[in-house]
């Protein structure tokens, strides 16, 4: 048995890759999955808008200034 992949024939190149794509979608689908899709169908309608108040203007900071 080699156990170098350098050495190794086509089967066993095909072997690795189609086990790396199967274990990737398997990976994929669990985070679709594990998603919380409530959440995410709701943001669009339950979003609160924040609007600028009156322009405020600051005359003093009440702090001193090291210089």
């Amino acid at each position: 048995m080699n156990h170098s992949i350098n050495s190794a024939d086509r089967a066993t190149h095909l072997k690795i890759v189609v086990v790396a794509l199967v274990a990737g979608i398997a990976v994929a689908a669990f985070g679709i999955s594990a998603r919380n899709n409530a959440d995410f169908t709701q943001t669009a309608q339950t979003t609160q808008i924040i609007k600028a108040g009156k322009p405020v203007a600051i005359t003093s900071s009440g702090t001193s200034t090291v210089r």
